[in-house]
Order: structure tokens, then C-alpha cells, then sequence
């Protein structure tokens, strides 16, 4: 019972998971779908070309699933589209179209591509439009400028299409970021508790959860790098880009914000398991971590000052003075409570020698 309970949860959990990917990333599958019906009546409607396929692949491929690096792959599928079209069309008037031949127009089109030091999408698009032209599309009389004027077509549509970011996509790295440092004030939370109460288990389960937090970390930078984009790119969104860019320079503080509690955690369950005596001034001063971070995490909301999470974690650092010393576990948590307010210091916007002046150096110690 108890195994089928847990794997209920787990299949649940993990739905719960496809779905959330799923609404993140319905906005850039509506535009790719409305960018390439558009691509293509632009094609067929305005210019009159009687199969522009390669004006709805190129507004696909140059929109994607993400705004990262958005100019440059509409850059690349328009030159492939161009130069692997103008190859396949010319070896097939020379060659006819066949087996070798389709091997002959990938490898020039492709050694053409690696002369140009292209990127990896142009060399792709390179040889499936060469492929293409040999196999399905046989040339016409223009058909080389025509096809190319598709791929400008699906490019452009593309990039204009792109300007329209929605406010949302630029606020989710932040949203990331309040969750994330939010998760961490969880965690203390429940490391705390457990050597309070004497559990390993829920020790080890702390240490676990703590552990996890990487792939959230490596989605915050992602968000981040591609809200920057995105900002950079949409004339609309210019006055994000300093919010975006400080997300993103809030990643590496936060990242051994994190590294740091799960040392912490890891050794509260190591002195767990020993039956070690953990003083319960220490205990408390985590709690007050904990609350500081959830401090912080509110005050990282658009438009609030971060005052009183600056004060709240200077707090934690002045009273982390008065926490004596006692066994080895003991001193690196405490060790690390104080790096973990360090790291959040810079994580609420001070920088690194303004956030250890916020932690005074314990007698004997080289606070690093």
C-alpha cells in the first residue's frame, strides 16, 4: 500500500512537472504557430510564390522555444536556407537528383558552411534544404531567389514577432529567484528541526531536498540569460534590461547561498546520526537565517526596497558573534550560517566587501 501511496505521488509529481514546462513555454509555441501561418501568407499572398515552405521554416526556426540568441539563429537559417538552396539547385541542373547525388550536395554545402565558420543550425540548415531542393523541390526558373526571399520572409517575420515579449517572460526570472530563496529558508527550516528533534531521517530527507536545488539554479540562469535577450531585442521592453541583468548577477551569490546550506545541512545530519549535542543557540540562529531569507524573498518583489532583508541578515551575521563554540559540526554550521548571510547580502544587492562588513569576525577566526 505504502509503495503504490508513494508512486501515486511520484506520477502525480511528475505531471505536475510536464504541465508546468508546458505553460512555460506555451507563449513560444503560439508565436511559432502564428509566426509561421503569417511567414507563410506573406509568401504565398504578397509575393505570390506558389510553394514558400521555407518562409514558415524559417520563421520556426528562428523564433524556437526561447529567446536566447534570437538574432543570430534567424541569421543562420536564412544564409543555410540561402546557400543550401543555391547549391541543391545547381548541382541538380548540372547532375540530375539520386542517391550520390544528394551525398554530393550535403558534403559541399556543408564544407561550405565550415569555410564560413558557421554555427552548428546553419550547417543543418545547410544540408536539409539541400536534401530538400534535390529530393522534393525540384528547380525552377528563379526558383533560387524566390526560395531565398521565403527564408528573408520567415527571418523577418521572425524577428518582428519577437519584439513582442510578454511582461511575464521578463518577470520569471525574478519570480525564480524569490522561490528559490524562498526553498532555501525552507530548508534551514527543516534541517533545524530535525537536530532539534533528534531525527536523522528527517535529517537526511533535509539534506536531500537541499541537494535538488541545482537544476532550479541552472533554470533561474536560463530564464535570466534569455530575459536579457529578449529585453535587448524588444524596443518595448528596454526598461527590463536592469532588472534582468540583476537577476542574473543575483545567481552567483545565490548559487553558494545554496552550496553552502547543504553543507550545513549534511553536517546537521551527520551530528544527528552521532547523537552529537547541537547548542540550541545555534538552532535558533538558523531559524532566524530562515526567516531573514523569507524576508528577502519578499523584498525581491518588483518595486520594494530591500532594506529590511538587509537588515534582518546584518542581524544574523552580529548575532552569529554570540553563538559559542562547542564540537566540530557545531563550527561548521555556524561557519556556514555566516557564509550563507555573506552570500544573501549580495544576493539582496550589496557587494562582497559591503556584505562581510555586515558580518563581524569572530576572535581567532579568518572569515573568508
Amino acid at each position: 500500500m505504502g509503495e503504490s501511496t508513494g508512486l501515486g505521488k511520484s506520477l502525480r509529481a511528475e505531471a505536475g512537472s510536464r504541465l508546468q514546462r508546458l505553460r512555460v513555454h506555451a507563449p513560444h509555441i503560439a508565436l511559432c504557430a502564428f509566426g509561421a501561418a503569417t511567414a507563410l501568407f506573406i509568401a504565398s499572398q504578397v509575393l505570390g510564390h506558389t510553394q514558400p515552405i521555407f518562409a514558415p521554416i524559417a520563421a520556426v526556426l528562428g523564433l524556437g522555444v526561447s529567446y536566447g540568441n534570437r538574432i543570430r539563429r534567424v541569421g543562420e537559417v536564412v544564409v543555410g536556407v540561402a546557400i543550401g538552396v543555391a547549391v541543391g539547385d545547381l548541382l541538380v541542373r548540372v547532375f540530375g537528383s539520386g542517391p550520390w547525388q544528394v551525398a554530393l550536395v550535403i558534403g559541399l554545402g556543408m564544407a561550405v558552411a565550415i569555410v564560413l565558420r558557421a554555427g552548428t543550425l546553419m550547417i543543418n540548415q545547410i544540408a536539409v534544404q539541400g536534401v530538400f531542393v534535390t529530393l522534393v523541390h525540384p528547380p525552377t526558373t528563379g526558383a533560387i531567389v524566390d526560395r531565398w526571399l521565403d527564408a528573408v520572409v520567415g527571418g523577418a517575420v521572425a524577428l518582428a514577432l519577437a519584439t513582442l515579449v510578454p511582461t511575464r517572460q521578463l518577470q520569471r526570472p525574478l519570480k525564480l529567484a524569490r522561490e528559490l530563496v524562498s526553498t532555501l529558508a525552507d530548508l534551514l527550516l527543516e534541517a533545524s528541526a530535525a537536530a532539534r528533534d533528534g531525527d536523522a531521517d528527517r535529517a537526511r530527507d533535509a539534506l536531500t531536498h537541499a541537494r535538488g536545488t541545482q537544476e532550479r539554479l541552472d533554470g533561474l540562469r536560463a530564464a535570466a540569460a534569455e530575459g536579457l535577450d529578449a529585453a535587448r531585442l524588444s524596443p518595448f521592453r528596454r526598461r527590463h534590461t536592469a532588472q534582468t541583468r540583476s537577476v542574473s548577477a543575483m545567481a552567483v551569490p545565490l548559487d553558494r547561498a545554496l552550496r553552502n546550506v547543504r553543507v550545513l545541512a549534511r553536517r546537521l545530519w551527520v551530528a544527528t546520526d552521532r547523537l552529537e549535542v547541537v547548542p540550541e543557540e545555534l538552532l535558533d540562529l538558523v531559524d532566524q537565517l530562515a526567516a531573514a531569507s523569507l524576508r528577502l524573498a519578499e523584498d525581491l518583489a518588483p518595486g520594494r526596497s530591500r532594506e529590511g532583508a538587509v537588515e534582518a541578515l546584518s542581524a544574523v551575521g552580529q548575532a552569529s558573534v554570540l553563538v559559542p563554540r562547542s564540537s566540530l559540526s557545531s563550527d561548521v554550521v555556524l561557519a556556514q550560517v555566516r557564509s550563507v548571510v555573506v552570500d544573501l547580502l549580495m544576493v539582496a544587492g550589496l557587494d562582497n566587501a559591503a556584505a562581510r562588513e555586515r558580518v563581524p569576525v569572530r576572535v581567532g577566526e579568518n572569515f573568508g
